[in-house]
């Protein structure tokens, strides 16, 4: 079933699906398994986006759940403003970006959503999310796994500014030639981090196996300071960020390669790999199926835990199957 407005999308939300109903939008971070879904597929196709003005240097942008992200991201780079110009090239629909707090290079939707429509197919009604009730953590919300809400519009309130925030994330600022916390002109950031993410193989190219991928398979872990005490004594110099709460974010890349997986790693006999160029995507070769894609992912994430103790947790949504 297709749904190109929400008037339909409400009335398929609301009639029975004895087996199931699953919303698909974009599909870019989704892995189905070798079987399918049983029940009803509604894919949703609402558009639509309105700019309203929120003070001197402020504009609110309400864009439906259906709209491709990157063409938002694209309009509010043409369009002078500022706060998402980091996340472009991220594939999905923007009703997906809310559901697992999209972040890249130094941005995520959190920072930017200051609300999110949704249906609540518990209470039959349609409600208004502010971000606290949005419960927005590293790469998730209460949407992510939890099937209560499904995102109808979501609204963002960026800065009119030919200039992005404030640059974060070093690998950006170098490619850009400036320092963390410097800020440069909006369409420079969305052409940089455009050419990072294709040299990872993070933007589709059919002619390219490498990008047939839900992007990072995995999220980077975080742990606790005591923990990242005990394997920097074992391990030495370990890359890491600091987390909320004390805590301390570590590379999954880092811990997947130095477990025995390097770029490129396969397993003879089967379609799926990681990524030549990205660590994080594990991709289908062509003839990969669901069953080899999971195995893979379980035997780094066994041979991680068991090299480092360290857990790693999938980020795309898995249907029907599980890791």
């Amino acid at each position: 079933m297709v749904a190109d407005d929400e008037a339909t999308l409400l009335e398929v939300l609301r009639a029975p699906h004895p087996e199931g109903l699953f919303v698909l939008a974009g599909g870019s971070n989704v892995v189905v398994a070798d079987e399918g879904f049983p029940g009803t597929v509604l894919l949703l196709r609402t558009r639509g986006v309105r700019a309203v003005a929120d003070g001197a240097d402020r504009v609110r942008l309400t864009v439906a759940a259906g709209e491709p992200w990157d063409e938002v991201v694209a309009r509010a780079v043409a369009d002078g403003l500022a706060g998402i110009e980091c996340l472009s090239g991220v594939p999905g629909s923007a009703g997906a970006t809310p559901i697992q707090n999209v972040g890249a290079y130094g941005q995520e939707v959190a920072e930017t959503i200051v609300s999110v429509r949704a249906f609540d197919r518990v209470a039959d009604a349609v409600v208004t999310l502010a971000p606290d009730e949005c419960a927005f953590s590293y790469r998730t919300s209460v949407f992510k796994h939890n099937d209560r809400f499904v995102v109808l519009a979501v609204d963002f309130s960026l800065t009119v500014s030919p200039l992005s925030t404030p640059i974060r994330y070093a690998e950006l600022a170098r490619a850009l030639g400036v320092s963390p916390g410097d800020r440069v002109p909006l369409g420079a950031v969305r052409d940089t981090v455009l050419k990072l993410r294709t040299g990872k193989a993070m933007v589709l190219d059919p002619a390219d196996p490498d990008t047939y991928s839900v992007g990072s398979f995995f999220t980077n872990p975080i742990v606790s300071s005591a923990v990242f005490a005990g394997l920097s004594e074992r391990l030495g110099d370990v890359p890491h960020w600091p987390a909320p709460d004390d805590a301390v974010k570590l590379s999954a890349a880092w811990l997947i390669e130095r477990a025995g997986f390097p770029k490129g790693f396969t397993r003879e006999g089967t379609g799926v790999g990681i990524s030549t160029r990205h660590t994080l995507a594990l991709t289908n070769r062509g003839a990969g199926t669901t069953t080899q894609l999971l195995d893979l992912a379980r035997e780094i994430r066994a041979g991680v835990a068991e090299r480092f103790g360290v857990d790693l947790h999938p980020e795309p949504v898995l249907i029907n199957c599980a890791l």
